[in-house]
């Protein structure tokens, strides 16, 4: 036999006709695909699926018995209609038949007979019902050979859809091993390393197979999954440590800051100390910039910790050196607070040297968005060029054609996720040899996602919030349940205000015509659509906050009021910013001391960690109120009383984690494509995960071709397609 097997096109296998609806509907196209199509669940012979948790609306296979079947008339006579009743002990489930079909399975679905049965679940008259299901019986009529199938082993349930039930993939994959198991498995790829799976205590990848589509026992599938679990975990290891090799080899122009230059100037100028944070990890990225490889550094931390310092730092050390350094920024909302924030940190050394007033030190810092206008935005292009700017701060406006660099050395990228491979990639390509990267992540990951979705990536975490940082009070104000508490929350805003300070509210939505229309159409079915800034504005403007200077913020506001009111709140001329999460990240106003998340139970964990740390930036204590109207039992309070119980962002980025689907996990290259992980998941299996890191490294430095290891380099191949170079290129 020629190639691996598992290659083999499904058609050769189970027909072009299976193959077609496998492919169309479970992009299942090989052999290999089909065999990496796991089974959901198991159902022991004698255990029957709950049916009283069956979902409305959903495709379903059910494992049950026959309590009861009937055959009735009805429309005068002309019509027949089976009601089959099937039961476990939790709840029961009609099966309906009409015309033909009911007289063709009357006389085989009769009471105390056990099946398999798969459908779509609807409810008719308060009772749930499949109509026209597939199934399969399983009891002794069927002949001796089926029974002894059953008996004897656990049933595996696959992912299914309305176009293929649960036991035809159970039947194309019987099919697929036994093929396999007739060659002895010839041909068949073991991707990981003989002495791995010894010291590990690993099946051999056909035995896995075998054991996890047909297991005897629970420990079968142990076993099995823990072999597939390796398979997945190492195979994606040995891709992100063979890119990280790959980088490391790239040159690029080592950039050492000098004693006396930028960074020294502008170290003399902090009004503070560096935390002991801030100086280990701006002590790593030093180390990386002084070499002649390109750093690819993820900067990880606690919302407020001083990512922004530390990128800021390393910026000046390149410009010292005699290069430019890019920070791109997800909005121009953010890009402006940066740009602003850098120029006010850096005073009178945001200048260019010798410019009147400016120090004989400094380098220009220029903005650079979509919206500026013409002449602002020529001037800043030229600066670029001629190295006028050593610092340039902007949106994805950095990476059109038109902007060039005289010496770009290093890119900082705020908020990774928002930004897709291609654009970081574009921005890389404007200087003669790769730049260095440090990616900057708003609100801490766990070290599995770091692993697995920055694998690529060096990481440097800041845990450590800067002195002088107020200790911020949460509390959830349950609006539904004591509307006195939301009427007390207006007080606090008041009172903070009266105090000198200034306050957010956020709200999940705008609130205008376009905005309404999207939000009726996602909210049918639930008690009311979300509130908005627009009205929620308007509403304390004439009522619990009347007299104080409220104004909106949001995403559809033209660029110009964006920042208008962003300054004007920034300098203390607004009491009050009613915003969506356009502030979500990187807003500092040190004023600021109390924020109001309306319908904070529709935004994430994360998401509500990273507005909570907007305010407590400066020395007044902070207040955070989340107000919601989920029940008290609820999983959405639950996780309202979780951020209310910690400020730890590592603890909250856990329970954000548990809380998501794996795709979800994985980032953007994974959605709208079978992620390659089918049995891993990031979540549970962090051990796998870090052994598999250590592994994958070892087996690169020894053999970084993998010419030693052809089926680990095929494995390699067939993850590497499109999408997923694009998910492993995130760094």
């Amino acid at each position: 036999m020629t190639g691996n097997p598992l290659d083999e096109p499904l058609r050769k296998l189970v027909g072009d006709r299976t193959a077609k609806v496998l492919g169309e509907h479970l992009d299942l196209h090989t052999t290999g695909d089909l065999l990496h199509h796991y089974p959901r669940r198991y159902a022991e012979r004698g255990e029957l699926t709950r049916l009283a948790d069956l979902p409305v609306d959903e495709y379903v296979t059910v494992v049950a018995q026959i309590s009861k079947a009937d055959k009735r008339t009805y429309g005068g006579g002309s019509g027949v209609r089976l009601e089959v009743v099937v039961s476990d002990g939790s709840g029961s489930l009609t099966l309906v038949f009409f015309s033909r079909a009911a007289h063709a399975h009357a006389h085989r679905l009769i009471p105390g007979r056990r099946g398999m049965f798969s459908g779509k679940v609807s409810v008719f008259n308060r009772t749930r019902q499949l109509a026209h299901p597939d199934y399969q019986l399983l009891d002794a009529d069927e002949g001796e050979a089926e029974v002894d199938a059953f008996a004897n082993r656990l049933i595996p349930l696959y992912p299914a859809c309305k176009q293929i039930t649960s036991w035809k993939i159970a039947q194309a994959v019987e099919t697929a091993l036994n093929s396999l198991a007739a060659t002895g498995w010839e041909g068949v790829g073991e991707p990981l390393p003989a002495q791995l799976r010894e010291t590990r205590g690993l099946a051999p990848l056909p035995e896995a197979l075998e054991k996890v589509h047909r297991p005897r026992t629970k420990a079968d599938i142990g076993a099995a999954r823990d072999r597939l679990r390796w398979d997945e975990a190492f195979v994606l290891q040995v891709a992100l440590a063979r890119r990280r090799a790959a980088e490391s080899a790239l040159p690029a122009v080592p950039r050492r800051p000098s004693a006396d230059g930028l960074l020294a100037a502008f170290d003399a100028k902090l009004p503070f100390t560096l935390t002991e944070g801030q100086r280990t990890v701006s002590a790593e990225v030093f180390a990386d910039l002084a070499t002649d490889h390109p750093m690819h550094r993820l900067l990880q931390g606690e919302v407020g910790s001083g990512k922004t310092l530390v990128a800021l730092r390393a910026m000046l050390g390149v410009v010292d050196a005699g290069g430019q350094a890019a920070m791109l920024a997800p909005t121009e909302v953010l890009a402006q607070q940066h740009h602003r924030s850098i120029t006010e940190m850096m005073g009178d050394l945001a200048e260019s040297a010798g410019m009147l007033g400016g120090s004989e030190l400094g380098t220009k810092v220029v903005l650079l968005t979509g919206s500026m206008g013409t002449p602002a935005r020529r001037q800043a292009l030229l600066d670029l060029v001629t190295g006028e700017a050593g610092i340039v701060v902007g949106t994805h406006a950095l990476i059109e054609d038109k902007v060039k660099f005289h010496d770009l050395g290093l890119v900082v990228v705020d908020e990774q996720h928002r930004f897709g491979v291609e654009q970081r990639d574009a921005l890389r390509a404007k200087a003669p040899q790769p730049p260095h990267l440090l990616v900057m992540t708003a609100t801490p990951i766990p070290r599995t996602v770091a692993m697995t979705v920055f694998g690529d990536l060096e990481t440097s975490v800041l845990d450590q919030l800067p002195a002088g940082r107020s200790p911020i009070a949460t509390h959830v104000v349950p609006a539904a349940e004591k509307p006195h508490f939301l009427s007390r929350a207006w007080e606090r805003v008041r009172e903070e205000v009266e105090k000198g300070h200034q306050a957010y509210v956020v709200c999940p939505r705008i609130g205008d015509d376009e905005d309404g229309k999207a939000a009726k159409k996602a909210d049918d079915a639930e008690r009311r659509p979300p509130l908005a800034v627009l009205e929620i504005a308007e509403q304390i403007a004439a009522g619990p906050l009347r007299g104080l200077r409220v104004e909106v913020l949001h995403g559809r506001m033209a660029p110009d009021a964006k920042d208008d009111v962003m300054r004007r709140f920034a300098a203390g001329e607004v009491d009050v910013l009613v915003a969506t999460t356009v502030i979500e990240v990187g807003v500092n106003v040190p004023n600021a001391t109390a924020m109001v998340i309306m319908d904070a139970d529709r935004f994430g964990v994360s998401q509500l960690h990273q507005l909570r740390g907007r305010v407590g930036r400066g020395s007044a204590a902070g207040l955070c109120l989340l107000v919601s109207e989920a029940p008290e039992a609820s999983p959405a309070r639950g996780r309202l009383d979780a951020v209310a119980g910690t400020l730890d962002g590592f603890e909250l980025s856990e329970i954000d984690l548990q809380q998501r689907r794996e795709g979800d996990v994985l980032g953007q290259a994974q959605s709208g494509s079978r992620s390659s992980l089918r049995m891993l998941t990031v979540i549970d299996d962090r051990e796998v995960i870090e052994q598999a890191r250590q592994e994958a490294v070892a087996v690169v430095a020894a053999d970084p071709e993998l010419t030693g290891h052809p089926d680990l380099r095929s494995a390699l191949d067939s993850l590497l397609d499109a999408d997923r170079e694009q998910y492993l290129d995130k760094g």
